[in-house]
């Protein structure tokens, strides 16, 4: 399987179209179509349906398209990486939910493509779990996790910042009121919770016995969409402190809870690899931003 193989294929699934994706890529029709069947042949099976007007994929074409723009996202970010060994240049990519903690690394890649322009930064927005098999399946230089994870297979670095678990509401809601938010504060209120959380049973021990009384009308994974809801007037959000957007900052507030909930914020990489100039640079600044700290 080529790689040059699979642009073509990418070209074509993009376009949707034989002559428009030939002339994309600067290649003959009757090649390009040459070239896509007897990639079929090789895979043993059908990845276009050829319509009249237009070419749209089977199962295995869809299946194929999610890998092969790993594959090619992957080999395009190591070549770049590896093509000038005399000056800091390539890509550096990030993963990470949404937290405080991401100011002081976003602080650090900005000075970096400051400092070598040629360096491009990437920030990919996410779950821990889907941050964690991205940075194991090589498209991720690092992630950042949000709470306890098991952390034996990679290299890391705690910051000194934490999350702070609390509850999102109007302002003009009755719980505005109370300075802490406790279980029993919630009873009969409508709870939307990141679906990780919810999958993890975060709060299992937060809530002890009321935890079958809580009424969960909802999971979220990006907070911006969960605050409308609040805003709305018809939800309550489990979130982090300092995430309430700006637009939504006039009408919501948030309330810590008690028992206080912290959750650490650590900066992870794979072990075993050798790191790009510019993933190595991003270490040494973030571990010398730590020592600062320390002083």
């Amino acid at each position: 399987m080529e790689l040059r193989i699979l642009r073509y294929f990418l070209a074509v699934a993009q376009e949707k179209n034989i002559t428009r994706a030939a002339e994309k890529l600067l290649v003959s029709q009757p090649t390009l179509s040459k070239q896509l069947s007897d990639f079929e042949k090789e895979l043993g099976t059908k990845l276009f349906i050829r319509g009249h007007r237009q070419i749209t994929l089977t199962s295995e074409g869809v299946y194929l398209k999610s890998k092969a723009e790993e594959i090619i996202s992957l080999a395009d970010k190591t070549s770049l990486n590896i093509k000038n060994d005399q000056i800091i240049s390539g890509d550096l990519t990030i993963g990470a939910g949404e937290s405080i903690g991401m100011k002081r690394i976003i602080d650090i890649m900005g000075n970096i493509n400051q400092d070598y322009p040629d360096v491009k930064i990437h920030l990919i927005s996410g779950m821990a779990d889907e941050m964690e098999t991205l940075l194991n399946q090589g498209n991720l230089d690092f992630a950042v996790f949000m709470g306890e994870r098991d952390l034996n297979e990679y290299n890391y670095l705690q910051m000194p910042e934490t999350d702070e678990w609390g509850l999102i509401m109007r302002k003009d809601s009755l719980l505005a009121d109370n300075d802490f938010i406790s279980p029993k504060d919630l009873l009969g209120k409508p709870l939307l919770i990141s679906a990780q959380e919810i999958s993890k049973s975060r709060f299992k021990n937060w809530w002890g016995n009321l935890g079958s009384k809580m009424n969960i009308m909802g999971t979220f994974t990006l907070v911006f969409n969960a605050e409308l809801l609040v805003e709305n007037g018809n939800a309550y959000m489990m979130s982090f402190n300092h995430l309430i957007d700006k637009t939504h900052q006039d009408k919501l507030t948030f309330r810590p809870l008690n028992p206080p909930m912290i959750e650490p914020i650590t900066v992870v990489w794979k072990k075993n690899t050798v790191l790009s100039k510019v993933a190595q640079l991003f270490v040494k600044r973030l571990q010398a931003s730590l020592h600062n700290e320390d002083l």
